[in-house]
């Protein structure tokens, strides 16, 4: 099994998409140890002084004016622990809570929290057994970072609270800890607040979506080269010295996988034939400027991610020269930010891709395709309804791309007065990604029908391998009326295990 191991120097992207979604075994480094250590030696001596540290020998939030004496401080701990975890709603995901989890232990291990050793090992205990605390859709405004998601996480390494087995069983988290040999932490000063205090619900689901998002965007340029060529279009807009000329990498990137897939076909730039034009449609003509768009704004998130990586996201925040000192690094406006501008990406994307399909449908514009891709227009409707799903789709990612991180609700006594969302601009993030692959299935289907559909014409033999691997998913080619809602699941795993990037790549090599 792949082991990550966890420093003080943050995780990468990677680390983390093999714990969430390909259960990687974690181990702590020996100067992740050593960190701990000291950090805790600092936070020990401070708490063993009459004055108060905020975090360490006082309330939380709008409560931290009041001191609390020695023997109070470990019910403290506990308590904020039981009281945040106050989540409501249906569970997040899996992986979701993987990635949490696995993020927080990163801050752990920077140094900068002051937690013992034994908590850090107990929460890579826990997700190397597979134990997956329940978490619920609502609780964060995502400042102080994700408290209810990662009190519930906390919750489970007290042994309190639910927890999903390895199973998929949800039971009681002391039993699933007693029957994998983990005993629950007793949390000393400062530890409670300092396994709540972070982004990393929120981060955890940025990571995972840029991975996602890279594969569908490739699938974009895929399924906008088929449409091109089923609508017997010109991959003369496509050429590199164009794209030169309005230097945006992601733009480039797009018409160079474009014209990759479109290599040696005999469908593209039929312009002057029947029904001559002088040019395509904007939704076929700009879709490398579209993409390209969204490819950018990837980049920036990824950067974003980056830094949060490396981050050690806490209130307070423990330093090397021993002072504890509150700060506002827990507050989500650089990831919320990101989350909403990939979320209103994604819904243009989806958006030409739907217009791009009915454009395929539409006998008036489809130069010479049979109404819907029907076998026998007027007894079949063909994929009539097909785009009427797709239209679906894309009216909610245009509802999921409103931002969250533009609205703010005051918290914790107006103490908390101006909060990121951060978790919900994730959540809808969540969500459009899952709702684009589904669109970009749908072109998918309709593309690779009408390309058939061309009789006497021969597809580039990119586009031929796609529609070879994609009927042998069992994705069924043109023909009479049939129910369409197996195709279109098809399609859709098709696309989303990367199996149509995978096909298109036998005959491009790498797609960028």
């Amino acid at each position: 099994m792949h082991t990550v191991v966890v420093g003080t120097s943050g995780v990468t992207a990677s680390d983390v998409l093999a714990v969430a979604r390909g259960g990687a075994r974690i181990e702590l480094s020996d100067d992740a140890v050593a960190a701990l250590a000291a950090a805790r030696g600092i936070v020990d001596a401070l708490a063993a002084k009459p004055d108060p540290v905020y975090g360490v020998s006082t309330g939380f939030g709008a409560l931290a004016t009041r001191h609390i004496s020695p023997e109070l401080r470990a019910q403290l701990q506990r308590n904020i622990v039981r009281s945040h975890a106050a989540g409501m709603g249906p569970r997040v995901e899996r992986e979701v809570v993987r990635a949490l989890m696995f993020l927080r232990l990163k801050t752990v291990c920077s140094g900068h929290t002051g937690v013992r050793h034994e908590v850090a090992q107990t929460m890579a205990d826990v997700l190397n057994a597979g134990i997956t605390p329940v978490v619920h859709e609502y609780g964060s405004l995502g400042c102080s970072g994700d408290l209810a998601p990662l009190s519930h996480c906390a919750l489970t390494l007290m042994g309190e609270g639910d927890a999903e087995g390895p199973d998929g069983t949800v039971r009681p988290a002391g039993e699933l800890l007693a029957e994998h040999g983990i005993t629950p932490v007793e949390l000393r000063e400062k530890e409670g607040l300092a396994l709540l205090n972070g982004t990393d619900g929120m981060l955890g689901m940025l990571v995972m979506a840029l991975a996602d998002l890279d594969t569908l965007y490739k699938s974009a340029d895929i399924t906008a080269a088929l449409t091109m060529e089923a609508l017997l279009g010109t991959d003369k807009v496509l050429a590199p010295e164009l794209h030169a000329v309005r230097p945006h990498p992601g733009q480039a990137a797009s018409a160079a996988n474009m014209a990759a897939v479109l290599k040696g076909s005999g469908l593209t730039g039929h312009h002057q034939d029947d029904a001559p034009r002088v040019q395509d449609a904007y939704s076929v003509r700009c879709a490398p400027q579209v993409a390209g768009a969204g490819r950018d704004t990837l980049a920036h998130a990824g950067l974003v991610a980056e830094r949060e990586l490396a981050a050690a996201v806490d209130n307070p925040i423990v330093l090397p020269d021993g002072r504890v000192e509150s700060n506002g690094n827990f507050h989500g406006a650089p990831v919320a930010y990101v989350l909403d501008f990939l979320a209103i990406a994604v819904a243009d994307l989806g958006s030409i891709a739907e217009r791009r399909t009915d454009r395929l449908l539409d006998k008036n514009r489809s130069h010479g395709l049979p109404p819907f891709l029907a076998d026998d227009a007027g007894v079949d409707s063909g994929l009539m309804i097909a785009q009427y799903t797709q239209a679906a789709l894309v009216g909610e990612l245009k509802r999921l791309a409103v931002p969250a991180s533009a609205d703010s609700i005051p918290s914790s006594a107006m103490q908390e007065d101006h909060v990121s969302m951060g978790w919900s601009a994730a959540r809808k993030l969540h969500t459009a990604v899952d709702n684009l692959a589904r669109v970009i299935a749908v072109e998918l289907y309709a593309a690779t029908r009408a390309i058939q559909l061309r009789e006497g014409l021969t597809p580039a033999p990119a586009s031929r391998a796609v529609i070879d691997a994609v009927r042998a998913a069992g994705v069924e080619g043109p023909g009479p009326d049939r129910y369409l809602a197996p195709d279109l699941a098809a399609a859709d795993a098709f696309v989303r295990a990367g199996h149509l990037v995978a096909a298109a790549e036998t005959v491009t090599g790498p797609l960028r």
